[in-house]
Parts: structure tokens; C-alpha cells; sequence
């Protein structure tokens, strides 16, 4: 798969989770239900190993590395995401979130020694623009006061838990450890985490045997977790963790249109505008780099 197949596959999938999502909310807590999609996900994915003769053997060290991306990119992330939204605004949070651009490029930078690009930056600073210009009514409308601040303060932990995930996984695939196996541990583990988290705030576990709950939790658990997650760990390991958290930025905008599209969502000036810098950002970020001179020679 090249470069931009993967990015562009967990973009529009996780564009297309949150029309999904909207059918896994009811009789079932949120956090039960992630803890739910990612036990699910890890379940298919060992069955996958086991039918092509994957190893599923790690040692004790390998295991502590898996389960601590698991817990920060598929645990702590989705519970203050959670946490936040029930304080903020989905559009704020959104926002916010898309800083991951931001947090990527300057944790590659702490952990890894990567030179911070200009072009880099620049489409980060683009990709953010962007989307605080899409949502930019609704952040409009958000309620001030105490709890505004502290879930403004869930988005950002959540953010730096995703953000430091992506950096355990760029670390554990330059370890020699595989995507797939590194999203089953991952993902049972966080599985594991998340529901840890809401038996201990006294969430029940009940569960919704309707076909729209169902059917959306199979899409998420398959096409928002093994596809996408694969795709964008194999991106993460390809081309850096700071220029593949740009899909921070990009997925706000696929789930925008897919809303416009399915929901009659009404578009503004600067919903448009914002797309734009979007778009201008992710064309930078995607640009492969100049081939110098010598190297043409070669």
C-alpha cells in the first residue's frame, strides 16, 4: 500500500465513525461500549494471527511496551475524550484534539531527535486554523464557567495520551514489533483499561441486541479499529508520527461533509474556508520531500 492509500484510509474511515458512533449511544455507556468495540477488535485480530500462522509469542518486555500503547492510544485517550465532551462542545473538542499535529511534531522531536520541518509546521498550523474555522459557530455557542475549563483540560490529556501512544508505537515498530500484532495486544489491552475505568465509576455492563447497535459496533470495531488503526500505525512507522498526525486535523473535516451530506448539515463561510486551509495543509504535509541534486546523480 503506498503512502497516501494509508492515510487516506484512516482518514475517511475515522471521518465515518462518528456517524457510527451516534448508534452505540443509549442503553449502553459510552466508555462499556468502546471497552466493547476494542475487546471485539482484539478478538478478530488474534483469530487472524492464528489463521496465518502469525506469532502471537512475546516476551514479558514486549508485552509491558504493547499494553502501554494500548493504554494511552486505545485507554486513556477514548476516556478523556469522553469526559471531555460531556463538559465541552464535540466542535471544541475537536479543535483541540487537532493540536495531536502539533504534539506529534514536537514529540518526535523529544524522544526521537527528528528535526522539526518548517513545511511541516506550516501544515500543521493550516490544519488547525482549518478546523477552528469549520466548527467555528459552534465553538461560538460553547458554555463557559468551571466545567468548560475542565474538560478543556480532558481534550488536552487525551490528546497527549494519543500523542504519546503514537510515539510508543513508532518506538515499538522500530523495536521489530509487527502492526498487526501490535493493534491485537494494543487493543485488548486497552480494552482491558477502559474497562477497568468504568467498573471502577460504576458504569453497568449491559449490552444492546439491537441490529443498529449491533451493526455499528462491528463497523467500528473492524473498519474504525483494525483498518484504520493498521493503516494509520503503518503510516505512523512509514513516514514519522509528526506527519501523520496530521489526520488529527483531516478526519473533522471528512466527518463534516459525510454530516452535510447524511444530516442536512448547513455549511458557512467559514465552514468553506476552513476546508480549504484543510485541504492546503494536507496537500504540504503529503508533498514528498525534494530529491537532491547528488542523490539524482547517484
Amino acid at each position: 500500500m503506498n503512502t497516501l492509500f494509508l492515510y487516506v484510509t484512516a482518514v475517511v474511515i475515522w471521518g465515518s465513525t462518528w456517524l457510527a458512533i451516534k448508534f452505540q449511544l443509549g442503553a449502553v455507556p459510552p466508555e462499556v461500549s468502546v471497552a466493547y468495540r476494542f475487546a471485539l477488535a482484539g478478538i478478530m485480530l488474534v483469530a487472524w494471527c492464528r489463521i496465518r500462522g502469525l506469532t502471537l509469542r512475546y516476551s514479558f518486555g514486549q508485552h509491558f511496551a504493547m499494553a502501554l500503547q494500548g493504554a494511552l492510544l486505545f485507554g486513556l485517550n477514548y476516556v478523556c475524550i469522553y469526559l471531555a465532551e460531556a463538559r465541552l462542545s464535540s466542535g471544541l473538542v475537536a479543535v483541540i484534539f487537532s493540536l495531536i499535529t502539533f504534539f506529534n511534531i514536537f514529540g518526535t522531536r523529544v524522544f526521537f531527535g527528528k528535526p522539526v520541518k518548517r513545511l511541516t509546521l506550516l501544515s500543521a498550523a493550516f490544519g488547525v486554523a482549518g478546523v477552528a474555522l469549520v466548527f467555528l459557530p459552534e465553538i461560538r455557542q460553547a458554555a463557559g464557567g468551571r466545567q468548560a475549563g475542565i474538560g478543556a483540560l480532558f481534550a488536552v490529556a487525551g490528546t497527549a495520551s494519543a500523542c504519546l501512544g503514537n510515539l510508543m508505537a513508532a518506538r515499538n515498530q522500530k523495536a521489530g514489533m509487527p502492526v498487526v500484532q501490535l493493534n491485537t495486544f494494543g487493543m485488548l489491552y486497552g480494552a482491558v483499561f477502559v474497562a477497568s475505568y468504568a467498573w471502577l465509576a460504576g458504569r453497568p455492563f449491559v449490552f444492546d441486541a439491537s441490529l443498529p447497535y449491533l451493526a455499528s459496533l462491528g463497523y467500528l470495531a473492524f473498519f474504525g479499529s483494525i483498518l484504520a488503526f493498521g493503516a494509520y500505525l503503518t503510516l505512523v512507522g512509514r513516514i514519522g508520527a509528526d506527519r501523520a498526525g496530521y489526520t488529527g486535523a483531516a478526519i473533522p473535516i471528512v466527518a463534516l461533509a459525510l454530516s452535510a451530506l447524511f444530516e442536512g448539515l448547513q455549511l458557512h463561510v467559514t465552514t468553506v474556508a476552513g476546508i480549504a486551509l484543510c485541504l492546503t495543509g494536507n496537500v504540504l504535509v503529503l508533498r514528498r520531500p525534494p530529491t537532491s541534486t547528488s542523490a539524482k546523480r547517484s
